[in-house]
């Protein structure tokens, strides 16, 4: 016996729930790192000095960095392998984010906010090819377990984010304490990771081919529920405000309503996909996207709305995670070369939702508004109902 085969022999497996234990980790602390930074943009702007309008262009340079990055994502994936890249790309994630609080010059804020958005996505990228690895461990839906981890982050990071606030504890404070708790975790869960470092270097399927029918439909799929899930993420509260009209304590609570059932329908997915197949799940979802828009558009009172959004929540939850775990089977494209391409298209939802939303809520109203957000909810039912795949 030569020393790999010892080493090889010393060396304990690891068993399926640690790589799910591992990847969980890691989308906890990828979505603890974003809620960390929007807890704290009206400090920002307000240390700034920044308008609205200031504010809404400087936010921009999210989106454009994860746009950007898309594309390279799936090439660095496929050279590198989704363990290297996810490591190293949510360090750097949570270190830009310490950077930020350190930062009080807007266009040098710009650029950091471009590289922020970039290494969000990939890391997101990465990690959730990760988890479609573990999934195919599994030989069934756990996908969208994950995506509830992220979620329950954001709870936990707003209310990390409040109790420094109320606190009176700077920024760079803040984010130094989320940049520890993200590099412990990042060294605690990398060994738990699934090795896919030369997968790249076993297969000879090109990295680009044309994306077949069924990745088109998910990639629309993606883009009408995201749609929707920005809109709801930038324009509840305000609808809220301005349509419902509740006391002024209750203002948030759309919001919450929208945040705790997707949070809990991340978590309901897997089991109800396995049973139901991933087909009638994602129809399911636009449909309670819909009935839930509507809702809260016809009857604009406190506890209707309130209903209408938790509808809403349960309703997105599951698309982006199923949407990722169809375009992993993809038979033209390489799982993560899929799944960026997924993102590419689908997260320009969260460019199209809110502006959307407030272009038509000047020429007619918020409630015309929601109701066009209704019809991306339709959407996602009818290119649902084309998929080919019900398993």
């Amino acid at each position: 016996m030569n020393a790999e085969s010892t080493l090889a022999v010393s060396l304990p497996k690891i068993s399926n729930r640690a790589h799910r234990i591992g990847v969980g980790v890691l989308f906890f602390f990828m979505g603890l790192t974003f809620s960390s930074w929007a807890s704290r943009i009206p400090t920002i702007q307000q240390t700034l000095q920044l308008n609205e309008a200031e504010l809404g262009a400087l936010l921009l340079m999210l989106p454009a960095g994860l746009l950007v990055s898309a594309p390279i994502a799936g090439l660095l994936i496929a050279k590198f392998g989704s363990r290297r890249v996810v490591v190293a790309s949510l360090t750097i994630y949570t270190f830009l984010l310490f950077t930020i609080g350190l930062i009080h010059n807007v266009t040098l804020l710009s650029f950091v906010l471009f590289c922020f958005g970039f290494t969000s996505n990939l890391t997101n990228i990465s990690v959730n090819k990760q988890a479609v690895d573990v999934e195919n461990m599994y030989g069934r839906p756990i996908l969208a377990s994950f995506h509830g981890l992220w979620s329950l982050a954001g709870f936990v990071g707003a209310a990390i984010g409040a109790v420094m606030i109320s606190n009176d504890i700077s920024i760079p404070i803040h984010y130094s304490v989320i940049l520890t708790l993200v590099v412990i975790g990042v060294i605690s869960s990398v060994r738990f990771l699934i090795n896919d470092d030369n997968e790249h270097k076993k297969s000879d399927d090109p990295l680009f081919t044309m994306p077949d029918k069924s990745l088109l439909i998910l990639s629309l799929i993606a883009l009408c529920s995201l749609i929707c899930e920005g809109a709801m993420f930038d324009w509840s509260s305000v609808y809220f405000k301005k349509v419902v009209m509740p006391d002024p304590s209750m203002l948030g609570a759309g919001y919450v309503a929208f945040m705790a059932t997707m949070a809990t329908g991340r978590f309901l997915a897997d089991g109800f996909s396995h049973r139901f197949g991933l087909k009638t799940t994602l129809m399911l979802s636009g449909t309670l996207t819909v009935i839930g828009l509507l809702t809260a558009v016809i009857f604009p009172h406190l506890i209707t709305a309130i209903i209408g959004f938790m509808l809403v929540g349960f309703g997105v939850s599951s698309v982006v995670p199923l949407s990722y775990s169809l375009a992993a089977k993809s038979k033209t494209m390489k799982p993560g070369v899929a799944i960026a391409a997924i993102t590419t298209i689908g997260f320009m939802g969260f460019l199209i939702g809110p502006p959307l939303i407030g272009f038509v809520a000047q020429a007619a109203s918020l409630r015309a508004s929601f109701t066009i957000i209704a019809f991306m909810g339709l959407c996602v039912l009818i290119f649902s109902s084309r998929l080919k795949t019900t398993k």
